[in-house]
């Protein structure tokens, strides 16, 4: 819940001030001696956020690189109280505690909540038509897909909540294995973590499939829990002991190949702050989007090489895999489809890819030929 503090320190709720506020403009009409609420009026807003991440993980180190650009914009007026997973809410209940008022904003993945619809996940771990990260987020914003993530939230579910998406994730890793995998039938069988649609897709391609947030997925590998896993990037899996579990890790997947953070906001909150204050929430959304990605881009390399020198063997995801992901994916929409706003958002995300990919692929040299042309026999693994 949002909270200002007065100038003797003591917490001022948001509703409070607000009161506060009307009942001294009242007074201002028969007195000048208002000099008190002046020095409220300056004293900042405090706003309660919650990851969905542990406190070490990078994650919350890019959620925190949100708060700072907040905070500077705004001047001070806007302070953020930045939380790791479990601290007010669980993990996976952010949007809930956001709706509810319990906390003012969540940084999470829309996969999370997707049990309770599974729209939830096609902004971020919904079917690959060709589009990468970038891609997807660019319909987000361009293609009516914030009008459509409104939509399901506001309208269909009637959560009260604004939701943002920022971060175009690389495509997340096949994952981690104790020993080689070759094909799709290697995988049958296998008791694997994963989240969102991704869930029910390698269900049906005969994993057994858990959803754990992240925190939990090494002391399930060690338990027998779980045969095999992926979370997200190298950086993730390193901090939280991936290796220590598992010595095979396959990158570039089908599976979650265009998520991105998603930024929850309480609307009440939202609603009632000043014009720019609200437009410092929204567009630092946008501006940490551009330092996550840079961020990412240099630290998961470097982990990555990390990961290599330690002993991991780091593979490509094999093309029989890949292609049986697709042929699930197609087998999935089907069914997906039955429901007329999934079949609404889905429609939409055809349309944007086939013509802006069309546009990217015709457009894009092969940086592969370029890459191995300057640094030949790297990709050699």
């Amino acid at each position: 819940m949002m909270t200002m503090k007065n100038d003797t320190g003591s917490a001022v709720s948001r509703r409070s001030f607000l009161r506060r506020g009307s009942v001294m403009a009242g007074g201002a009409a028969a007195s000048t001696l208002v000099a008190a609420p002046a020095v409220l009026a300056q004293s900042p807003m405090v706003l309660k956020m919650q990851t969905s991440w542990p406190a070490s993980d990078i994650w919350q180190t890019m959620a925190q690189q949100y708060v700072e650009r907040v905070e500077a914009m705004s001047g001070g007026r806007l302070k953020i109280d930045l939380l790791p997973a479990g601290a007010v809410v669980g993990a996976f209940q952010v949007m809930d505690g956001v709706s509810d008022g319990v906390i003012d904003i969540a940084h999470s993945v829309s996969a999370y909540w997707y049990g309770k619809n599974k729209a939830a996940s096609l902004f971020g771990t919904g079917p690959v038509f060709g589009g990468d990260p970038t891609n997807m987020l660019s319909w987000f914003y361009q293609g009516g897909g914030r009008e459509l993530y409104r939509e399901l939230t506001q309208d269909n579910m009637g959560l009260n909540v604004i939701g943002m998406m920022g971060f175009p994730m690389p495509a997340q890793p096949f994952g981690w294995f104790k020993n080689p995998i070759n094909s799709a039938e290697d995988i049958k069988g296998m008791k694997y973590r994963t989240v969102g649609l991704a869930a029910d897709l390698l269900q049906s391609m005969g994993m057994s499939v858990a959803q754990l947030p992240g925190g939990e997925i090494v002391p399930a590998m060690e338990r027998g829990v779980i045969d095999a896993f992926e979370f997200n990037n190298p950086s993730s899996d390193m901090r939280f002991g991936a290796q220590d579990v598992a010595k095979n890790y396959y990158l570039g997947s089908y599976h979650q190949a265009s998520e991105a953070f998603e930024f929850l906001f309480n609307r009440d909150m939202m609603e009632t702050l000043d014009e720019d204050l609200r437009a410092i929430l929204e567009h630092g959304v946008e501006a940490v989007s551009t330092y996550n990605t840079a961020y990412a881009l240099d630290n998961y390399s470097s982990d990555l090489q990390k990961l290599r020198d330690s002993g991991v063997t780091v593979h490509k995801t094999p093309d029989d895999i890949l292609s049986a992901q697709l042929t699930a994916w197609s087998d999935m929409i089907g069914t997906l489809e039955e429901d007329p706003f999934i079949k609404k958002v889905l429609d939409s995300q055809r349309d944007w890819v086939k013509r802006t990919v069309f546009y990217e692929l015709m457009d894009k040299p092969d940086y592969t030929l370029a890459y191995e042309h300057f640094f030949p026999g790297e990709l050699k693994l």
